[in-house]
């Protein structure tokens, strides 16, 4: 071996301890961690409370604050009680009362839902045959009179509203079942339509809960007495 290999050699021995000594961690590298833990619980401490509390707490207290009605489910009461939900379609036991939509979730709100049924279904046809009929005959008028929102489902089966023609034919039968003089009846169903929202979105509506909560106003003085809904699962 030449005087220069020997160099050669020596040099390359060099180099590769000094690249072994650059690749092993240092103890002192291995366990400072820059702060990096410190920051994530920082962070992960102020998430937590501002958006897991003190945003929920704020978004409570603004709604509270500035929406108490709608934020506390827009509820309606009598004598201090509540008797239902302005949002929400009830179902009204007796003659005496207008009555809503019919409800595939059985004015259930935890499970409303339509029926999922196409128009084609045969299941479908025969209960809307079957009720509408049904309808008819509770209000002693033809089955095509009927409009469809008394014999239909509606994709939620909450709406607390009927057109101002399905409240129309439940009005003889209202006023008879409550000794009303029917005109008077109508005119309180005309004083309860509401208009379209803000004049251009939507049809007139009559709000069953408000008119039923009239009735009984100007003939018993008592609140409406409503069915309870019926608590299921069916979807």
């Amino acid at each position: 071996m030449t005087k220069l290999q020997e160099q050669l050699q020596e040099q390359l021995q060099e180099q590769l301890q000094t690249s072994k000594t650059a690749l092993s961690p240092s103890p002192a590298a291995t366990l400072h961690d820059g702060g990096a833990l410190r920051g994530s619980l920082a962070l992960a401490a102020i998430a937590l409370a501002g958006f897991g509390f003190l945003y929920s707490l704020a978004g409570v207290g603004i709604g509270q604050t500035l929406f108490p009605d709608t934020a506390n489910g827009s509820l309606l009461h009598h004598n201090s009680a509540p008797v239902g939900s302005s949002l929400v379609a009830q179902p009204f036991a007796g003659d005496g009362y207008f009555q809503p939509r019919p409800s595939a979730a059985s004015y259930n709100p935890m499970a409303m839902s339509g029926s999922n049924q196409a128009r084609t279904n045969p299941d479908l046809r025969a209960r809307l045959a079957e009720t509408r009929l049904a309808v008819a005959q509770r209000n002693g008028v033809a089955p095509e009179s009927v409009p469809g929102e008394l014999y239909t489902q509606s994709g939620s089966g909450m709406d607390p509203h009927v057109s101002p023609q399905g409240a129309a034919i439940q009005i003889d039968r209202v006023a008879r079942e409550r000794g009303l003089e029917p005109q008077r009846v109508k005119a309180l169903v005309n004083e309860y339509t509401e208009a379209k929202q803000f004049g251009v979105f939507g049809q007139p509506r009559v709000h069953i809960l408000h008119l039923n909560m009239a009735l009984d106003a100007i003939t018993t003085g008592t609140a409406a007495t409503t069915e309870k809904p019926v608590t299921t699962g069916k979807t």
